[in-house]
């Protein structure tokens, strides 16, 4: 016990209470001792028949996911939607309200209507604003926010001539736009399981974990601590998560593909004694599953069969 002491994998808290792991003790576990195991048959097909019954429902598939991971672990879990930014524009239209104010109608290819009402200093008159929005149709339809690059900007500026201050406006509010249809969607399962682990019985521990797991910048940044390029299953171990109400905390993810382009996270959050084995397990299982009804349904050129 001494020795271990010495070398920092395991410390004492209080006086009089016994030695416990430290985190660079769970660290060498993860890393050298850890032994995975497969889930039970019961477990696999759950998993797959959860994914397969909800497979054409992406919103509902992945807030499926998170309960399942929930569920089989008794860990909060994080699941994002698969994520490929390629909204694009299908047509716009450039309505007069007043001498100082035009409507924006934008329509995406995902068949999505938005409107915006643009303050401007002069707004142009019905006939200026139908040949306007014609210019823009013109050369923005079938494009995404990446695609409208700088020598496209100036040639619809010479195209608009003397109404080229309506331009920029436009482009700033339809990139907006876009950036809304294109937002990931994160959902959440069993976060208030967080309350059944002893560490979090402070009442401000458990409020600051609920606060970071309920903030959709936070639950980007957990999720961001695996970038898109990572492999296999990443495990963040107390103070190496970069999100400060987190570092009492272990985290278990992993990303995960619907076809060849477009990538999603999954992950689990609990104490850093957390069952790492078990959480690994469930993680690789649903990685599993989710390449199984990939291949069973045809899906990984992105079409269906």
């Amino acid at each position: 016990m001494s020795d271990l002491e010495d070398m920092g994998l395991i410390s004492q808290l209080h006086t009089s209470s016994g030695r416990v792991p430290s985190e660079k003790g769970y660290r060498f576990y993860v890393d050298s001792m850890m032994q995975s195991r497969a889930l039970t048959a019961d477990e696999a097909m759950f998993l797959q028949r959860m994914l397969i019954e909800n497979i054409n429902q992406a919103e509902y598939m992945m807030q499926e996911t998170a309960r399942a991971l929930s569920r089989l672990t008794n860990y909060p879990a994080i699941v994002s939607e698969p994520f490929l930014r390629k909204t694009t524009i299908k047509h716009v239209q450039l309505v007069p309200l007043d001498e100082k104010s035009l409507l924006l109608v934008l329509v995406t290819d995902t068949k999505t209507v938005k409107n915006q009402v643009v303050n401007l200093t002069v707004s142009p008159g019905y006939e200026t604003l139908t040949k306007l929005s014609a210019h823009l149709n013109r050369h923005l339809a079938g494009l995404s926010i990446r695609e409208i690059n700088r020598e496209l900007i100036d040639k619809m500026l010479e195209e608009f001539g003397e109404h080229a201050h309506v331009l920029m406006p436009v482009l700033g509010i339809i990139a907006g736009m876009i950036q809304s249809e294109d937002d990931v969607r994160v959902f959440t399962s069993g976060i208030k399981n967080i309350l059944a682990f002893p560490e979090f019985s402070d009442k401000s521990k458990a409020e600051a974990i609920f606060n970071a797991l309920e903030d959709r910048a936070s639950l980007f940044e957990i999720l961001s601590q695996s970038p898109a390029s990572a492999k296999g299953i990443q495990i963040v171990i107390g103070a190496e998560n970069t999100l400060e109400l987190l570092k009492a905390c272990s985290i278990i993810k992993a990303n995960y593909t619907i076809d060849n382009q477009s990538t999603g996270c999954i992950a689990l959050i609990g104490p850093m004694r957390m069952d790492y084995a078990q959480a690994v397990s469930v993680i690789s299982g649903i990685l599993q599953s989710i390449q199984y009804v990939i291949e069973a349904l045809g899906l990984r050129d992105g079409g269906k069969q």
